[in-house]
């Protein structure tokens, strides 16, 4: 929880009296804190989106293999294909 201070003393120099400085120097106090509390990030914060990158780098690391797989059938495919109408085409040709 964050802690700040609001000077009191200011307050009571600006002509408020001293109960309805402390009143909303208090009342401050609580305000900003509850503010800060959900609006700064915290180690533990740092630690659970650390954890969530490194689960998704390994999902993206195994797309990459599963994909890169594949391309390697397609491009032995694709070079069969490829193979078998040159042959084809030269016997035509040949023959």
């Amino acid at each position: 929880m964050a802690v700040m201070t609001v000077d009191t003393l200011k307050l009571k120099a600006a002509g408020i009296s001293g109960a309805q400085a402390k009143a909303e120097s208090d009342a401050l106090q609580g305000m900003l804190a509850k503010t800060l509390d959900s609006q700064l990030t915290t180690k533990t914060d740092l630690i659970n989106l650390e954890r969530r990158i490194d689960g998704i780098n390994a999902k993206i690391d195994q797309l990459d293999t599963r994909i890169s797989g594949e391309l390697s059938l397609l491009k032995w495919m694709m070079g069969l294909v490829l193979g078998g109408i040159l042959a084809l085409v030269l016997r035509a040709f040949f023959n």
